[in-house]
């Protein structure tokens, strides 16, 4: 399954028109995985539907309109959409002939905008292993080295001459790498590749910005442009940071809403990796502003969601009634740790897991589980609900409605969050099992 973040296509966008139809033609395999095709042409921080095709017997053939512009498209044969997909160029005046197998990936038989693309970064990409190997292995005649550099230098003249005034080129000139003059020990070879990382691309360039290309380079200088040392986990977040600030003096000039697409990715990256000081270094330095200005409301809730309910958050507070007095999820009585359960007396999977987990949960010591119904009305969950004594209960009317789907980004019941002894969040299990497990690991 391709990734999000490979170098396998990138996608940008051009405004010309064109006068005849093409098509992108191919075979998919196994053949009984696939179904359908859509094909979408991809832009600057969006894609637009262009044209679909079922997949019979593993063969598609997808015709693109007359009016379609010239570009990458985005060809998705899965849900999720952003993972299940393959990129390529359509430049209006070739078919495209390819080939995808689960097990071997895209390729193309025809198409000399993505052959040429394909051929130039798999021969880099090989050049570079060679110089990574070199520098991994003693090895002390620098001439070996030198005749490396030279080839990928010649690789790189070559490829631009061939793309020139192609769609790749735009790419393949931007990926220009560092070829240092002389023989360099890896601490200075790293230290100058990162010196010069941003010295062939233009990030004015409307190619680039309508692309994934530029993206994943910042993501990659971010992550990987580092010191050839060992650092601790500190220093790690640091560098980092130094990286994003000297990104952050490079993209000052451009146009706000590529920044902030951009500077959003980084920022996903960063959490996904539980970089969150680093995470918060960028979106208070540049993200927060850019995200303002640019009234783009979407990032800036999708990162006060995770900000509040991230590990080693203060977990929100909840109210409920007992009796008619008010009770709170911050004066519960001392424990352990803490399981917060988000159900419905009329959800089944819910009216499944729970039972489990009141018979489990016995076993474990000094638990709290406060079980918090989301309901049109109580009749129902008083009933469900006195069938599980073990657990606090408190109901929050208005089920979907409940500011408790967005306070704590419900989306499915039961939903399940583990507290440590000050409830600070630790944990989102996905069910019932996972939180036992974790409970009883956290004893």
């Amino acid at each position: 399954m391709p990734k999000k973040y490979t170098f396998l296509l990138i996608a940008c966008c051009f405004g010309l028109f064109l006068h005849a139809q093409q098509q992108i033609l191919g075979t998919m395999t196994p053949a009984e995985d696939y179904k359908w095709l859509i094909a979408y042409q991809l832009g600057p921080g969006y894609q637009n539907y262009v044209a679909d095709s079922a997949v019979k017997d593993g063969n598609f053939t997808i015709n693109i309109p007359e009016n379609a512009k010239t570009g990458v498209y985005r060809l998705v044969y899965a849900i999720p959409q952003d993972e299940f997909y393959f990129d390529v160029i359509y430049n209006g005046a070739e078919d495209i002939k390819l080939s995808f197998s689960t097990e071997e990936g895209l390729r193309f038989h025809n198409s000399e905008e993505n052959i040429l693309y394909n051929n130039y970064f798999a021969a880099v990409n090989e050049l570079e292993s060679e110089i990574i190997q070199f520098y991994s292995t003693p090895n002390t005649n620098p001439s070996i080295l030198s005749n490396i550099h030279k080839e990928l230098d010649q690789l790189q003249k070559e490829y631009e001459t061939r793309s020139k005034g192609l769609i790749s080129g735009h790419f393949i000139t931007a990926n220009k790498p560092y070829i240092p003059s002389s023989h360099e020990n890896i601490e200075t070879y790293v230290q100058h590749k990162k010196e010069h990382y941003f010295d062939a691309l233009d990030f004015s360039d409307p190619v680039l910005q309508g692309s994934a290309f530029l993206t994943d380079k910042a993501v990659n200088y971010v992550f990987t442009a580092l010191p050839y040392r060992k650092m601790s986990a500190e220093e790690l977040e640091k560098e980092m940071q130094a990286n994003i600030a000297r990104l952050g003096r490079i993209l000052q000039p451009h146009d706000p809403q590529f920044k902030t697409a951009l500077l959003g990715t980084i920022w996903n990256q960063l959490t996904q990796n539980n970089y969150n000081s680093t995470a918060d270094y960028l979106y208070k330095n540049y993200l927060k502003t850019l995200a303002e200005e640019t009234n783009d409301t979407e990032l800036l809730n999708s990162i006060a969601t995770y900000n509040r309910l991230r590990p080693g958050a203060q977990a929100p507070e909840i109210t409920w009634k007992d009796k008619g007095e008010t009770k709170k999820l911050s004066d519960l009585a001392a424990a352990n740790n803490y399981l917060i359960v988000f159900w419905s007396s009329t959800c089944s999977h819910c009216l499944q897991q729970l039972p489990e987990l009141h018979k489990r949960i016995k076993d474990i010591p000094n638990i709290t589980v406060l079980a918090i119904g989301l309901e049109d009305d109580g009749e129902n969950w008083e009933m469900e609900s006195a069938k599980l004594p073990g657990f606090t209960h408190g109901i929050a009317l208005g089920k979907w409605e409940s500011p408790y789907t967005t306070l704590y980004d419900i989306h499915q019941t039961p939903t399940y969050y583990i507290l440590d002894k000050d409830k600070r969040i630790i944990a989102k299990p996905e069910d019932y099992k996972e939180a036992v497990a974790l409970l009883k690991k956290n004893q």
